[in-house]
This record gives structure tokens, sequence and C-alpha cells, in this order.
């Protein structure tokens, strides 16, 4: 996967998780973004954030059903956001195969998080990944 598709990621995630801080919906974050110069917002990252967004609901549902021994709100804001990321790619997204999904969260999550973060970001996007066929979406 080329770094451009992975500084994608990571700035879809900042845009998701300024979403969330501020309880302001994806779209004016991608809006207020766009205005700026700097950094640049590209296409892939928007239409992930926006994505993510879309599917969100459904994504926390799934994602409350496999963190074994957690739950959303107890996981810190950056992970979550990593881990809906994960999971759009790995459910939604055709084009993006299974291994590079999971491989791309955790290579956010070993930049953005903590050091237990890429391990468990793994382990719940796996879980899903093993469960993909019996899910309704």
């Amino acid at each position: 996967m080329s770094g451009a598709r992975r500084k994608a990621r990571r700035r879809a995630i900042e845009v998701l998780y300024e979403a969330e801080l501020r309880g302001a919906p994806v779209g004016s974050v991608i809006e207020r973004r766009r205005a700026q110069a700097e950094p640049p917002i590209n296409e892939f990252t928007e239409h992930l954030a926006a994505s993510v967004d879309e599917h969100q609901e459904r994504i926390d549902d799934l994602l409350n059903t496999y963190a074994i021994g957690w739950t959303l709100e107890r996981m810190p804001v950056v992970d979550r956001n990593i881990l809906r990321m994960g999971a759009y790619e790995l459910l939604w997204d055709e084009e993006i195969p299974d291994g590079v999904a999971i491989a791309e969260a955790v290579a956010v999550a070993k930049e953005l998080s903590t050091e237990e973060s890429p391990t468990f970001i793994n382990g719940l996007l796996s879980r899903l990944m093993e469960n993909k066929a019996e899910l309704s979406l």
C-alpha cells in the first residue's frame, strides 16, 4: 500500500477524531479542512471519512458486539475511530483486501496511538473478518 494512501487514512482519522471531539458533523469538518491550504485533504480522505460516518451506527454496533471486555465508550477516541475506519474498509469497501484493511488500521494505530493499541485493533478487526460471512450489513 502506498505511503500516500496511509497518509490519507491518517488524515481521515484526524477528521473523524475532530468531528467526534467537537460534536460536529463529519461533513462540516471536511468542508473546513477543504477551505484550508495546509494540510491538503484529498478525495480518498474525504471518501473514507464520509463513508465511515455513513455506516457508523452499524459499525459501532459490530464493534460493541465483538470487542471482548471493552465498550466503545471506554476505548480511546483515536482507537475508536481507527477501528471504525478499519471496519468500514473490511466490511464495505470491496476494493480493499481484508488483510490490507487490517494491516493499514494497525499501521495507523502504531503511528497515532498507544503501545497496546495495534494489538487490540488487530484482534478486534480479525474477529470481524472471521465472522464477516455471518454479519448482516
